[in-house]
């Protein structure tokens, strides 16, 4: 063959080469501000005296403590962190059911309502259960109430709007059969559209006890009860011993949580009943099980509810309410919060692309138990307790929240890539292996390309939590509006506080919002 001849197949090897070249540097460009501003860095980690200090602070946690007085707070704040999860759900459950029945096209008689109350569900998922329980701690003091209340609201507006998709994305020709027959609306609800996403609505709603096992912890870091207040305590205090017991007995509990999760979610995936009720005996069972959950946390929490409705805790709530209006809108505050927004999107967007470089490694090996132990390890750590070690690491700032992001999100996504490229189509890679090519060559051009969509759409939608998250983590002292809210609150600056609440709940809506453009574009 000739030279000529031979450039022309040479160069249809790969005729994506220049795009994704292109995209590459235009990557680059964008991410290369981001990298100044988070701070980024590897000096830290090759500086001998640093490494002393962070060696003798991880071997302060060894051994764990086991004195029978601190066991014993330990099992109460376990059961207190599980008390809180279970009565947060209820409450969040009960904002639910009504918000989602207003939000959906089953309210078409009240149309006016449907956009305000997405509104009010966009507003309540937006800002983070953690900043929710900093101010309730403010108003009710400290305790197992703000966190209680902190999740209701968050996980209300979050169950309420899947609740409405759910509800939306069901055939609607037995709702409408019904309606033409002569029921009522609600009656159409629960006959035409509950038996069908019955076990849908279940199993988000178990998924998201577990998600709020892991919150409860958190929001202990402000004083809201549970392990979390157990773990800043011995943070404080530096005591490594109680702090790595601490550790251990979370990590049991999201495992049992895990564990239960899935059990409850297989045994709702069977396939749907013909019959008239509108739940069917399992979903009844939960309900019976999740009612008996409920009158055992609260009877745990010893929580006097009706105190929380009095005429002096609203009169309370309202005077402090009444605090944060109008928000402070100086230039020299709106640049100061800028700059804190952009501080917190290059937090987000570093940890995210760390924690899915080290997740693609760590999903790579075929031998996955230890790696899936390690995978466990790094997402049942809290973020706040990751951001609290890194800080050690790297110093206060934004550097230690995109670590911390980092190593909580490697844990997910390690274990959600690992799912993805298991099942990614096995026929590509097969071929290319019988033609000769490398092990390497067959993943990057056999399986890898069947399974990047759903990478990249689990990437976006921990990118869609890491937002909020970064937006939090400032709060032990990693940078971005976290650590700008903290401040102004403990200063009593609720002006100056109320401009950080409205532009994280801004970010959080921009984010989700670019985030769900970016998956319609790669559909």
């Amino acid at each position: 063959m000739s030279v000529s001849a031979a450039r022309p197949a040479m160069a249809q090897r790969d005729p994506a080469a220049r795009g994704r070249l292109t995209w590459l540097v235009v990557t680059l460009i964008v991410l290369w501000p981001m990298l100044q501003t988070s701070g980024f860095s590897l000096e830290p980690f090759f500086d001998a005296n640093n490494l002393k200090v962070i060696g003798g602070f991880l071997a302060g946690f060894l051994p764990p403590e086991t004195g029978r007085e601190f066991l014993g707070y330990l099992g109460q704040a376990t059961l207190e962190t599980l008390a809180i999860a279970t009565a947060g759900m209820a409450l969040a459950f009960a904002i639910a059911v009504p918000m989602s029945y207003l939000s959906t096209g089953a309210a078409r008689e009240r149309v006016t309502l449907n956009p305000v109350a997405r509104s009010v569900l966009t507003i309540l998922r937006g800002i983070p259960e953690l900043v929710w329980a900093l101010v309730f701690v403010r108003v009710f003091g400290l305790g197992p109430a703000a966190g209680v209340l902190a999740l209701g609201l968050t996980y209300g507006g979050m169950l309420a709007k899947v609740y409405a998709e759910i509800l939306e994305s069901t055939d609607p020709a037995p709702a409408r059969a019904l309606r033409a027959s002569g029921a009522g609306r609600l009656q159409a609800l629960l006959y035409g559209l509950l038996p069908q996403a019955a076990k849908e609505l279940t199993s988000y709603t178990v998924y998201r006890w577990e998600c709020a096992i892991r919150a409860s912890v958190v929001m202990g870091f402000v004083g809201a009860g549970g392990l979390g207040q157990l773990m800043d305590q011995a943070m404080k205090m530096l005591n490594g011993g109680e702090a790595a017991s601490i550790l251990l007995a979370f990590m049991v509990l999201v495992a049992v949580a895990d564990l239960l999760s899935w059990w409850l979610r297989r045994a709702l995936d069977t396939a749907p009943a013909a019959r008239a009720q509108p739940f069917g005996w399992r979903t009844a069972a939960f309900l019976i099980a999740a009612f008996a959950g409920l009158l055992g946390s609260l009877r745990l929490l010893d929580m006097d509810l009706p105190a929380l409705f009095t005429q002096d805790a609203a009169s309370s709530m309202g005077d402090f309410v009444r605090g944060f209006f109008p928000p402070d809108l100086s230039q020299p505050w709106l640049l100061k919060v800028l700059q804190g927004v952009w501080e917190t999107l290059a937090i987000s967007i570093i940890g995210t692309l760390l924690a899915a470089a080290a997740g693609l490694l760590l999903a790579l090996p075929r031998w996955r138990a230890p790696w899936n132990a390690v995978l466990n390890v790094l997402r049942s750590v809290p973020e706040l307790v990751w951001a609290t070690i890194t800080a050690l690491a790297v110093g206060l700032g934004p550097f230690a929240g995109a670590l911390a992001l980092a190593l909580h999100t490697t844990g997910v996504l390690g274990r959600l890539y690992a799912e993805a490229l298991q099942n990614a189509p096995a026929a590509p890679a097969h071929a290319l292996r019988l033609s000769g090519s490398s092990r390497l060559l067959a993943f990057c051009y056999g399986t890898f390309p069947g399974a990047t969509p759903q990478l990249l759409a689990y990437t976006l939608y921990r990118w869609e939590m890491n937002i909020r998250m970064a937006a939090i983590l400032g709060f032990v002292g990693a940078g971005g509006l976290g650590q700008l809210l903290y401040f102004e609150l403990s200063l009593f600056h609720y002006a100056q506080a109320s401009t950080v609440i409205i532009a994280m709940l801004l970010l959080s809506i921009a984010v989700d919002w670019s985030s769900a453009a970016l998956r319609r574009a790669m559909r």
